[in-house]
C-alpha cells in the first residue's frame, strides 16, 4: 500500500494519525488501516469489460483493484469443468464481437488467445429430409439458397451488402462515446461529428439504417426474401438474447448487432476460442496482472459507499471496506442502482427510470457431455461432418420463431424452443475425452419470470427436458448420447453471474436503450448521477456481447476526469 493513498475525509494520512495515538492503541489503529485500502480506481466485477477497463487505466499509471464476487474472474465469459473430463464455456459461448483494437492493445494473442473460425457457418435442420446450410464459400451458399428460391439467391448479395454498409456505420460508433442529450459543448461536437458521418450515406443507405434500427426483423426480411426458411435463417439472429418475436418492432437491430463483429480479420465471421470463452478473460487477466492490477476474488460488494454525493468506495458483505477516488461498476444498471446503492442517493425520477429499465433476454443455457455426435435425420451419420462444426440452429420457420415467444409469454417457456447447438470439441480437442464431445445449447424463449408465481427452481429440469426432446426430434440419438448436463435457467444466470432477469446483455437492445439512451438519456457517457461513480459493463454503449468496448470507452472517460 502507498501512504499517499491512505487518506480519510479530512485528508489526514491514517498511518500518521495512528502514530499520534497512545502506544497501546497504535497497533489497533494500524490494523484498522490495513482493512481500508485506497485506490485510484476500484472496479466492481471481474467480467471481461471490467478487465478491459482495468488494463487501460493501469496502462495510464493508475492503481486499480478489481473486486470479483466469484472465485474466478471472467464474468459470463468463463470455462468450467461440468463433468469429469468435460469442459465448456458456461454462458457466452462463441466469438465474433470482441473488438480487434482491444485484442491488439491488451496483447491477447501473446497471452495465448487463439480463435478458430467455424469451418461451416450455419446449419438449419428443417425436417426429416430437408436442411439449409450457410457455407464459407459464398457461391456455395448462393447455390444452397437457390434450392429454395432463385429469387432469394439473386437478392442475397445485395442484402449482405446492405447489412455490411449499416454494420460499418455501427462499427464507426463502437469506440466513440455517444453524445449526452442535454450535455455540454463536447456533446454537441460528438453529435455534430456523427451527423457529418451520416451525411456521407446515400439516401438508400439512410433508409436502410433507419429500417434496421426501428423495424421488426419480419418487416425487413419480408422486403428482401420470399422463402420462409430463408427468412427464418436470418431472423434467428434477431431473437438471440432478445425476449421478443421476429415481428416485434426493434428486433431488426438485434439482427444487426450480431453482424458487426469479425474474427481474424474476417468481417461478420464467428469462431471458437480454444479452451472456451474463459481463454479470452484469462488472457485479459494475464495482461492486467502484468500491469499491476490487483484482483481480489470471493469479494462480493454489498453497497457502494457514498459521502456528500460522491462515491468513495464499497463495503463487502464480510464487512471489509475498500476506498477509491473512482468507483467503476462492471455490473448491469439494474443491479447497480437497484441493489448496490441506497435509494436515498438517487432522486425519485431516476429511481423510476431504473425500475423501468428493461431486462430479461429469454435465455436458457445448457452444456451437455456427449458420448457421440448427434445423428441428424436430414443429414445422417455419427462421424464428424462439416455441419457438426457449424452453428446448428433449430428454428425452421418464421411461425416456429413466433410461436416460441408466444408460448413463453403464456406458459413460461416455449413448447418447441429455438436452440442453437455448437459442438466446440469438434475443433478443440482440449474440451472432452477422445472420441467424446461437449455441446453448447443456447436456447430461446424462456420467460425471465415465470407466470402464476412459479419458480425456475421448480421448473428448470422440466424445461431442460423440453430442450433435449426438441433436439432429439431432429437427431434421434441425441438424448441417449448425453452423459451429463449443466443447466442455467434465467434465475440461475442471475444468481451465478449477476445478470438480472437472466439478461445476457445487461439490458434489452431496444431503440429506447441504445446509443445516447443507454443506459439512460443524459448518462450515456459511462458516468452516473453520482460523482465519482462510473459504469463500464454491457448496460452501456454499445450493448451486449463479448466486445470489451464498454470497458475501453469507460476507461477513456474516467481518465478525462
Amino acid at each position: 500500500m502507498h501512504a499517499d493513498y491512505l487518506t480519510d475525509a479530512n485528508d489526514c494520512d491514517l498511518t500518521d494519525c495512528a502514530a499520534r495515538e497512545a502506544p497501546e492503541s497504535a497497533t489497533r489503529k494500524l490494523q484498522e488501516v490495513e482493512k481500508i485500502i485506497m485506490n485510484d480506481c476500484l472496479i466492481i466485477g471481474g467480467g471481461h469489460n471490467g478487465l478491459v477497463c482495468a488494463c487501460y487505466l493501469a496502462k495510464a499509471g493508475k492503481k486499480v483493484t478489481i473486486l470479483e464476487r466469484r472465485d474466478i474472474v471472467g464474468g459470463a465469459a468463463v470455462t468450467e469443468e461440468f463433468h469429469p473430463g468435460f469442459r465448456n464455456s458456461v454462458a457466452s459461448y462463441t466469438v465474433s464481437l470482441l473488438n480487434p483494437k482491444i485484442i491488439q492493445d491488451l496483447n491477447l494473442h501473446k497471452h495465448g488467445l487463439q480463435v478458430k473460425l467455424r469451418p461451416q457457418n450455419n446449419f438449419f435442420p428443417l425436417s426429416d429430409s430437408g436442411s439449409l446450410s450457410f457455407h464459407k464459400n459464398p457461391q456455395d451458399t448462393l447455390a444452397e439458397i437457390a434450392r429454395f428460391s432463385e429469387k432469394d439467391a439473386a437478392a442475397l448479395p445485395a442484402f449482405y451488402e446492405m447489412l455490411e454498409t449499416v454494420a460499418d456505420v455501427l462499427r464507426e460508433e463502437l469506440l466513440r462515446t455517444p453524445p449526452n442529450v442535454g450535455g455540454g459543448f463536447t456533446d454537441l461536437i460528438r453529435a455534430g461529428s456523427f451527423g457529418m458521418r451520416a451525411r456521407k450515406l446515400t439516401m438508400t443507405q439512410r433508409r436502410d439504417t433507419l429500417d434496421l434500427f426501428t423495424k421488426s426483423a419480419t418487416d425487413v426480411l419480408d422486403a428482401w426474401f420470399e422463402n420462409d426458411h430463408v427468412k427464418a435463417a436470418f431472423a434467428f439472429d434477431s431473437i438471440v438474447g432478445n425476449y421478443a418475436a421476429p415481428s416485434t418492432p426493434g428486433s431488426a437491430y438485434v439482427l444487426l448487432h450480431h453482424v458487426f463483429g469479425e474474427v481474424n480479420g474476417e468481417k461478420g465471421a464467428w469462431g471458437h476460442a480454444i479452451g472456451g470463452m474463459g481463454a479470452i478473460t484469462q488472457a485479459m487477466l494475464k495482461e492486467a496482472e502484468q500491469l499491476g492490477v490487483e484482483v481480489i476474488t470471493g469479494a462480493e460488494v454489498e453497497e457502494v459507499l457514498i459521502e456528500d454525493g460522491q462515491a468513495k468506495g464499497v463495503r463487502l458483505i464480510n464487512g471489509d471496506t475498500h476506498r477509491a477516488h473512482k468507483v467503476i461498476a462492471n455490473v448491469g444498471p439494474k443491479l447497480l442502482f437497484g441493489r448496490l446503492i441506497d435509494e436515498q442517493h438517487l432522486d425519485p425520477e431516476f429511481q423510476r427510470r431504473v425500475r423501468g429499465f428493461k431486462v430479461g433476454s429469454g435465455t436458457f443455457r445448457m452444456n451437455v457431455a456427449l458420448k457421440e455426435l448427434p445423428d441428424f435425420t436430414c443429414r445422417p451419420g455419427r462421424e464428424l461432418q462439416p455441419h457438426h462444426q457449424s452453428g446448428i440452429v433449430i428454428g425452421p420457420s418464421m411461425q416456429y420463431l413466433e410461436q416460441a415467444y408466444l408460448d413463453a409469454k403464456q406458459f413460461g417457456w416455449s413448447k418447441k424452443p429455438i436452440v442453437e447447438i455448437l459442438i466446440p470439441s469438434t475443433v478443440d480437442n482440449s474440451l472432452a475425452p477422445e472420441g467424446q464431445h461437449v455441446a453448447s445449447l443456447f436456447c430461446q424463449q424462456f420467460a425471465p419470470q415465470l407466470p402464476d408465481g412459479r419458480s425456475w427452481d421448480e421448473e428448470r429440469e422440466q424445461a431442460a427436458d423440453t430442450i433435449i426432446d426438441t433436439v432429439t426430434e431432429y437427431a434421434p440419438n441425441f438424448r441417449d448420447a448425453i452423459i451429463a448436463r449443466q443447466i442455467h435457467s434465467p434465475l440461475d444466470l442471475e444468481r451465478k453471474f449477476g445478470l438480472i432477469g437472466g439478461d445476457i446483455f445487461h439490458g434489452a437492445l431496444g431503440l429506447d436503450q441504445l446509443w445516447s439512451n443507454r443506459p439512460f438519456m443524459g448518462f450515456s457517457d459511462y458516468r452516473t448521477p453520482i460523482k465519482g461513480l462510473y459504469i463500464c459493463g454491457s448496460g452501456t454503449h454499445p450493448g451486449g456481447g463479448v466486445t470489451g468496448v464498454p470497458g475501453h470507452n469507460a476507461a477513456r472517460e474516467i481518465l478525462k476526469d
